[in-house]
């Protein structure tokens, strides 16, 4: 099984005097692609902070970047730390860490870049390469699932308690959230979480998990998504109610839901308890972060099983809900809003 998701390579190199370039890629990157490598990668001029391993997604394409510090070497004498960057089409972030650590080893004791392309072309046609511990690195092993579930839910749902309620809504009925954390690694790790609360659609294409504010690119590459999780170390996030419904600052513990998104994001009786058995099931020590994904997916699929009883077959026959079928229900405002929002985010709506 090969690894046609791989779609190139490069190196960023820091040298001694501070300077910061790109060295080396396979096939060519474009300009305005290193520009946001460089900096997403870590590396700064005036900095020796390392941030090991990174990634994130840009125009449909994901980025994995790992980064080396190099000692004393031979054969990179003037160099202080290389980025290794993979580019790709599929989110698993601990498939590529392993691969971007085998192809970093190989290029710090080689120096040569066509050591390490070496390794990337039989991944990208075999599936696999000798690793660094005389053992094979083999794509079969990494299943996407796994990626998915290698998440700290438990952490999220303990950290806001029952207000976690307010982020399963707005991913549930696909509204835009924003998060804050002054930290890359923290912020990485609470965004890739987010949608295994929505574990029926198991969509991580919505995740942009570092996202620099002062490229307009990157805003509006997520604006051209309905729905998206959007992580910033910008604390100037907070003031972009145009980028997001819901806000959330994870020093802080606080979430803000934006004025124009009050009416949709109203809470009834069903997310008192869907919260409440969130953050019981997260509190219990024995539970691990995969069964308390899969509690809260039974109690989704349970709301949007009832959901779907009240379709009715359209002229194409196929089931379709209107709001006044939900009307004749007989619940109340917020519900009915919730129901109809909810219909309409998993395509059940006729309009």
């Amino acid at each position: 099984m090969a690894l046609d998701e791989l779609q190139g390579a490069g190196l960023i190199e820091k040298d001694r005097h501070g300077d910061v370039l790109w060295t080396w890629a396979y096939p060519a990157i474009t300009q305005n692609k290193r520009n946001l490598l460089m900096k997403k990668c870590c590396l700064k001029p005036d900095s020796d902070g390392l941030v090991t391993f990174v990634f994130g997604q840009f125009k449909r394409q994901w980025y994995y970047i790992y980064t080396t510090a190099v000692e004393e070497s031979p054969v990179l004498s003037k160099v202080k730390h290389f980025s290794l960057v993979l580019l790709s089409r599929d989110y698993n972030p601990e498939k590529y860490e392993t691969l971007c650590q085998i192809l970093s080893k190989a290029y710090k004791e080689s120096g040569n870049p066509a050591t390490l392309l070496e390794s990337y072309l039989a991944v990208l046609t075999k599936g696999s390469c000798p690793s660094e511990d005389n053992g094979t690195f083999a794509v079969k092993e990494y299943d996407v699932r796994k990626a998915y579930v290698a998440s700290p839910i438990k952490d999220v749902i303990n950290l806001f308690g029952v207000e976690t309620i307010l982020i399963y809504t707005a991913l549930l009925l696909k509204k835009r959230i924003a998060v804050y954390h002054s930290k890359i690694e923290e912020l990485l790790q609470f965004t890739r979480a987010l949608p295994t609360l929505v574990w029926h659609r198991q969509n991580w294409s919505i995740l942009y998990p570092n996202v620099h504010l002062d490229d307009p690119e990157e805003a509006e590459d997520c604006q051209s998504n309905v729905s998206y999780i959007l992580g910033s170390l910008d604390p100037t996030i907070e003031t972009r109610s145009d980028l997001y419904d819901l806000f959330v600052n994870v020093p802080n513990q606080e979430i803000m839901v934006a004025t124009h998104a009050k009416e949709a994001l109203g809470m009834g009786k069903v997310h008192k308890e869907i919260a409440q058995m969130m953050v019981q099931s997260a509190e219990n020590s024995g539970k691990t972060d995969q069964q308390v994904i899969k509690e809260i997916a039974v109690k989704t699929k349970e709301v949007i099983n009832s959901l779907k009883s009240l379709a009715i077959p359209n002229e194409d026959g196929k089931p379709k809900i209107t709001l006044e079928v939900i009307k004749e229900q007989q619940k109340s405002a917020i519900m009915e809003n919730f129901l109809f929002n909810l219909a309409a985010a998993e395509g059940l709506v006729q309009f």
